[in-house]
């Protein structure tokens, strides 16, 4: 038991190659193959080729979500294809934006997770999982970054650990001029009712305009039509005074607005228990989908809206120009937020705006461009 605890305790060297799932310059879980196939009006799939251009003047740093299956509370630093998929399916596609970079960590794992979910209390340690997040930045930041501006990528339990960066390594400090946003979808960055700015982050508002930086873009997603119940786990504040932060990637000035989804064909076998893709695969009109990522304009539209105590993204979905693959990628059953309503979207919380994401850096890329040329002139 001690020499387990001592394992755990010893710090990751982050200077490392094999520490990083995704760095610049390798072939790596971050140069997967980006295909999309992109189903048109009449239901016709069409296959549309990954861009090549890689940006070098962006950095996006990411941490993925709880996926581990290891055994224990934290997981090891060994990735299989838990680690590997979720990277490939929410960060891969942002390297047509930014340079890439994705630390393995100890989280706490799913399997601690599901635990407590029962009752039982989570026996998992967030503070090592952090201190390796909070590590690998470090390394980059001193090693990696070299001035370029930056933007933090997370999910879930990426995005608590991520939040807890940014308010004790980011928020207020002069490294906060180069961030040009934190994407922090599936944890509850909480701000004054009626305020972008002030509960969570001392100096770090909500994004709101397109080309705004240095500020959060932040969401928890459920179907339209049934809102979060009062058990909701995503979007929801118990602190008085606060709500949690909704920002559309897709508008952040608000209202509804269509979602570029990018769905990820099934990397998971068997699924977890709030989420169970097809095993069989998916296709349409009578042929397989080869590639990794499907998307189908106009099947998804969203709206951050507010009941009671919880702020979310409220996604309407359409039947699709292939209803049979609409309903395989995005029904009740595919997604589970029948059976899981108090998770409601939240494992496709970034593919349902994977396009609008990735259009969001690319703004504030031109940005950031711009203010330092008007400050060099």
């Amino acid at each position: 038991m001690l020499l387990a605890l001592a394992l755990a305790a010893t710090p990751v060297d982050y200077a490392r190659g094999d520490a990083w799932l995704c760095r610049p310059g390798r072939t790596d879980v971050c140069a997967a193959n980006l295909s999309v196939t992109r189903v048109d009006a009449t239901g016709q799939p069409r296959v549309e080729r990954a861009p090549t251009r890689r940006p070098a003047d962006v950095d996006c740093f990411y941490v993925y979500p709880t996926v581990s299956l290891d055994p224990g509370g934290n997981s090891d630093l060994e990735p299989d294809r838990t680690e590997r998929g979720i990277t490939e399916a929410q960060f891969a596609p942002f390297r047509s934006v930014c340079r890439t970079f994705a630390p393995l960590y100890r989280q706490v794992t799913l399997t601690a997770l599901r635990k407590g979910l029962g009752g039982g209390g989570i026996p998992g340690d967030f503070n090592l999982a952090y201190g390796d997040v909070r590590a690998a930045w470090k390394q980059y930041l001193a090693h990696d970054n070299r001035g370029r501006p930056f933007v933090l990528v997370g999910h879930s339990q990426g995005s608590l650990l991520l939040k807890r960066l940014v308010e004790e390594e980011i928020d207020g400090k002069p490294v906060q001029r180069r961030m040009l946003s934190a994407i922090l979808p599936g944890t509850a960055v909480l701000v004054p009712t009626g305020r972008d700015v002030g509960g969570s982050f001392r100096a770090v508002p909500l994004c709101r305009s397109d080309g705004q930086i240095g500020c959060v873009v932040t969401w928890a997603s459920y179907r339209a039509g049934t809102p979060p119940p009062a058990n909701a786990l995503f979007g929801s504040s118990r602190r008085a005074g606060l709500i949690a932060g909704c920002t559309n990637p897709a508008r952040l000035a608000g209202g509804v607005a269509p979602l570029d989804a990018r769905f990820g064909a099934p990397w998971w076998k068997g699924g977890v228990a709030q989420y169970a893709p097809p095993s069989a695969g998916w296709s349409v009109a009578g042929r397989p989908i080869t590639t990794r990522f499907v998307a189908m304009p106009g099947l998804l539209s969203g709206a951050c809206t507010t009941v009671g105590a919880v702020s979310y993204l409220s996604v309407t979905v359409g039947p699709g120009s292939a209803p049979g693959l609409a309903e395989a990628i995005a029904g009740t059953a595919t997604i589970g937020d029948a059976a899981y309503p108090d998770w409601g979207f939240h494992v496709v919380d970034m593919a349902i705006v994977q396009g609008d994401l990735l259009e969001v850096v690319r703004r504030q890329r031109r940005a950031y461009a711009r203010r330092a040329g008007n400050k060099a002139g």
